[in-house]
């Protein structure tokens, strides 16, 4: 930070105070726009007017501020710790981990010289029976490809890992780049056959075996995308459950002995697999058999490629780049700096997690978000309790799952210690590598072992909260605990209307169409009475269908199916977080006097809710994420929810002759 030299105060003078910050800024609003219009722009329309997307990412919201917070945090804490040679194994481990990734003389000069090892064992394959010895050495190495493993809970048995595997093998975002003809879609599939040709001719292939090689990768990841399900469908928990032994699952794929892959995997003693969809590997046994050696090793060689470019020389990254902008339509490359912490974080998290809370997190909201859980769970009991579509008996199951979530607030009581990973100042590739190789061994020693109930789906720098079914959990990392989520100056209404809701959304997960079959002790089994199971699935379908009819891109729809959980988290957590909020002094509150900056306690909690969501975003990574993300654009988020509230009409005086208006017997209430 540069040095401000400040003119001395004379003596006596007179000191202005600070203004008092604004929670709700009424500058952040557009209030040509009518409350019960476009309750979004109402809220954030001048935000969104000043606040255009820079050009290094693809959106720019309330999300992307606190993002760009936490990792210029995580910066200082990485420049500190590789300047820092005295602290011990943790600073040297993220010190020289960013030393290694910031120095691209180093980088652009070996050029694709680190995974040449890689792609002369590669050349050597020359019949099926090395091809499954040669994928399963890269599994062990970190580099997964042609389908999913891992090992997993068993969602009927949660106590027990079990070898788990998942359908995969392709490039693109989704299957439906593939196999949809529209185009948008033929763009984003032209632009990745010139990638990968150009990739293939940046380790030295002539052009014309490059082009070749590239048809070979899109024709076999084609045939992968037609064997995997969609999206909506890998929702379903009980259709992507599927316990096998060992024999029965190679019985289904004649061509591959999952017996012995299981022991070239590293894995031991197992009978029992789980597979997320035993279709898609019955098609991937018949693609494998029919594939000719030479087109399966230039499958495997583009994958050790296309994992490697994003840490090899500088021609690879501009490559990569050069894709991403007709995916996702941003302008420049994302800083350096900030895409190594990020790595980082993702590498070696519960290390830089350790720097990130001493320095940013205080104790004291761990206890404030203790007290803000409470208070929301008190009014999903009473919610609970009243509803008029489910019975008494499962009421009662529904109450006892929710008493027994647990609770993660900030940061782990137990961190990692990365325990075998070699971090080197030189060599950027290699510790990519070693942390890989590290993960994967420590995914397979989880088998035989309890089940590690401490262990965190995030890191704490990471601005996000989420749910496990099969742990009944909610967790809410130190980053997300920030403005406007939360704040320990702002009053009741903006921190219920904030991380409120955000606490109430990750609740409802636990009661969402995929959550809600899912027991108190994370069990995947049914507690539902058919009757209550009928009455909520027609609520569901309300949801669902009222998000089919938002309209995002000329002829792109949310889908409504696919947001579904997201959807109904919303629509709870608000719900929930309103009424908790009502409990507070503030939220008793009524008439003028109440007012802050001329908003009443109710209208501050609703204005608080949509200045969470606003966001604007590139065409083309709003064409993505309707594909891709089971969570609907930001103004539905804001607006869909609201629409269904009885309070937020009253607030802002919401009549019949306004857009959103939604007769009081047409309003949708699940949860």
């Amino acid at each position: 930070m540069a040095h401000v030299i400040v003119p001395p105060v004379k003596k006596n003078a007179a000191v202005a105070p600070s203004a008092p910050r604004k929670f709700i800024d009424p500058q952040n609003m557009d209030t040509s726009v009518r409350p019960g219009d476009n309750f979004y722009l109402y809220a954030n329309g001048n935000w969104l007017k000043k606040n255009e997307i820079p050009a290094s990412k693809t959106s720019w919201g309330s999300f992307n501020e606190l993002r760009d917070k936490s990792v210029g945090a995580m910066k200082t804490l990485l420049e500190d710790a590789a300047k820092t040679t005295t602290k011990g194994r943790l600073y040297q481990m993220v010190g020289d981990f960013y030393t290694s990734g910031m120095d691209t003389a180093t980088i652009d000069q070996r050029g694709f010289e680190p995974i040449k090892p890689e792609l002369a064992r590669i050349d050597k394959v020359n019949n099926k029976d090395a091809f499954f010895d040669e994928l399963a050495y890269q599994r062990m190495q970190g580099n997964g490809m042609l389908f999913g493993f891992g090992i997993t809970q068993d969602r009927k048995n949660v106590t027990k890992y079990l070898p788990s595997f998942g359908q995969g093998g392709t490039s693109l975002p989704d299957r439906d780049y593939y196999l949809k003809n529209d185009s948008r879609s033929q763009k984003v599939r032209d632009a990745y056959r010139d990638n990968v040709t150009k990739m293939f001719g940046l380790i030295g292939e002539e052009p014309t075996q490059a082009s070749q090689d590239a048809d070979v990768v899109l024709r076999l990841e084609t045939a992968l995308a037609k064997a995997q399900m969609a999206r909506v469908e890998m929702r379903d928990p009980y259709k992507t459950y599927n316990k096998l032994t060992v024999a029965n699952f190679s019985q289904q794929t004649p061509g591959i002995n999952w017996a012995d892959q299981l022991v070239k995997f590293g894995v031991k003693g197992q009978d029992t697999v789980l597979v997320q969809s035993p279709a898609f590997y019955k098609s991937l046994d018949s693609l494998v058999t029919a594939t000719p050696i030479e087109d399966l090793r230039t499958y495997m060689r583009w994958n050790i490629i296309k994992d490697g470019a994003p840490y090899l020389s500088d021609a690879f990254f501009k490559q990569n780049f050069a894709f991403s902008r007709v995916l996702t339509g941003q302008k420049v490359q994302t800083p350096r700096w900030e895409r190594i912490s990020g790595l980082i974080d993702g590498s070696l998290g519960d290390l830089l997690g350790q720097l990130y809370v001493q320095t940013y997190f205080k104790p004291e909201a761990k206890q404030r978000m203790l007290a803000l859980v409470d208070n929301l769970e008190a009014s999903y009991k009473e919610h609970i309790k009243n509803l008029d579509w489910m019975s008494e008996e499962t009421k009662k199951r529904a109450l006892n799952k929710l008493t027994s979530f647990k609770r993660k607030i900030g940061y782990p009581d137990k961190w990692k210690n990365y325990d075998g990973v070699t971090v080197t100042r030189n060599d950027f590739y290699g510790n990519v590598k070693s942390v890989s190789k590290w993960r994967y061994n420590y995914m397979i020693n989880r088998l035989g072992k309890p089940v590690d109930k401490t262990e965190w789906s995030m890191t704490p720098p990471t601005v996000n909260a989420y749910y496990s079914p099969v742990n009944n959990e909610i967790a809410f990392p130190a980053a997300i605990l920030q403005f406007p989520f939360f704040d320990f100056d702002a009053d009741d209404a903006v921190n219920y209307g904030g991380i409120g809701a955000v606490i109430g959304h990750e609740m409802t997960h636990g009661f969402d169409d995929s959550g809600r079959q899912y027991d108190a002790d994370g069990t995947l089994r049914d507690w539902w009475t058919k009757d209550d199971a009928d009455n909520f699935k027609k609520r569901a379908d309300q949801v669902k269908e009222q998000f089919f009819g938002f309209k995002v891109l000329d002829t792109l729809k949310v889908n409504g199916q696919l947001t579904l959980g997201e959807n109904l988290a919303d629509l709870g957590g608000l719900a929930i977080a309103y009424d908790a909020f009502k409990k507070t002094a503030q939220g008793k509150s009524m008439g003028k006097k109440a007012a802050i900056d001329g908003f009443t306690p109710d209208q501050r909690f609703f204005l608080s809710w949509a200045q969470v969501w606003r966001v604007n975003m590139l065409p083309e990574t709003q064409a993505q994420q309707i594909l891709t993300d089971p969570h609907a654009p930001g103004m539905y988020r804001c607006n869909g929810p609201l629409s269904n509230i009885d309070a937020w009409y009253q607030a802002f005086n919401v009549q019949s002759g306004n857009t959103m208006y939604k007769k009081p017997e047409d309003r949708i209430k699940v949860w």
